[in-house]
């Protein structure tokens, strides 16, 4: 019932377009832990950042000099009809640029205002892109799909929290097939929430109040997507389960030459052919191990069935120990 009224938020926030969801810094550590070296030297934008209120950028500050980090931006959008914490400006975006030399490590940021209104596809926004190597935040969720295109257009490195469901969309899986991003190392329960503005209600226990006050909400539907590399693409699944005898485990699909796999850790070892396997076997892919086929879709263009009904989406996988 939580989990339910936590996921209604933010489908209601991307039909909306109205996507204040703040990271939070627990989060962040969490999941940046496992890339700490790729930083060293690098010029990172947080572009979809509030460099007042962003646990992005507050992580990046803090953890400049040990990070070895060249530069820090963090730009954010406003429309002329922002109100959200405070009405820093209406209509006009701004970005700061933190090079590690300040006096007092406590003073705000320089803050520099924007000709429009800071979106991400702007060009001023892209300019500021261009100068950086690692794409590090939170974007929009109605725009998952907008963002992903611009910050991989212009090939930078990138880790961004989005949805789950963003594995599904067409553009994504592509790039994951494509072996040009994957996923990182905290999913689903393991990012534990995002602050939400003081206007939205919050319904049972998957959702609280910190002790600042703020408001949080915990969807569990949420996922690091990144290009930057994660223990667990240098990881073999142990597979230990077997196909021969055991057949009627494994049902072979209606419309496509292949089996069905319920769960990652059911996955035959002595299987050949394609298998059928949850989206959340993405978490554990590695590439030198399983080759991805395809999403989701038989021979004739329909979703996978089997004894003419649709499990969950599924992705067709085949073990590479048997590529000939």
């Amino acid at each position: 019932m939580a989990r339910n009224a936590s996921n209604a938020l933010l489908h209601k926030a991307k039909g909306a377009k109205s996507d204040e969801f703040y990271t939070l810094l627990d989060d962040i550590e969490r999941e940046l832990v496992h890339y700490e070296s790729d930083f060293n030297g690098k010029t990172v934008y947080c572009n979809c950042d509030d460099p007042y209120i962003s646990n992005f950028y507050k992580y990046f500050h803090d953890n400049f000099k040990r990070l070895g980090l060249k530069r820090l931006i963090a730009s954010c959008y406003r429309p002329s009809t922002y109100d959200l914490f405070q009405p820093y400006t209406c209509g006009k975006g701004y970005y700061t640029v933190f090079d590690g030399y300040e006096a007092d490590p406590s003073a705000p940021p320089h803050i520099v205002f924007f000709k429009g209104d800071g979106d991400f596809r702007s060009q001023e926004c892209i300019a500021l892109l261009q100068q950086s190597d690692i794409i590090v935040t939170n974007p929009p969720f109605s725009l998952f799909r907008e963002f992903v295109s611009v910050i991989t257009s212009h090939h930078k490195s990138f880790l961004i929290i989005g949805n789950i469901n963003a594995i599904t969309y067409k553009d994504i899986f592509k790039l994951i097939q494509q072996n040009k991003a994957w996923l990182g190392v905290n999913l689903g329960r393991g990012i534990s929430g995002f602050i939400v503005p003081e206007s939205y209600s919050l319904y049972g226990t998957e959702t609280r109040t910190d002790e600042m006050g703020n408001k949080i909400i915990s969807p569990n539907n949420c996922l690091w997507l990144t290009n930057l590399e994660t223990p667990s693409r240098r990881e073999f699944i142990n597979l230990s389960k077997v196909y021969a005898g055991n057949e009627m485990y494994y049902p072979k699909y209606d419309n496509y030459e292949g089996i069905n796999v319920n769960r990652t850790q059911d996955i035959p070892k002595d299987y050949p052919g394609v298998m059928g396997v949850p989206i959340t076997f993405l978490h554990k892919y590695n590439p030198h191990q399983f080759e991805i086929v395809r999403f989701r879709k038989g021979n004739d263009a329909r979703d996978l069935a089997i004894n003419g009904k649709c499990p969950y989406f599924r992705i067709l996988i085949r073990n590479k120990v048997f590529a000939s």
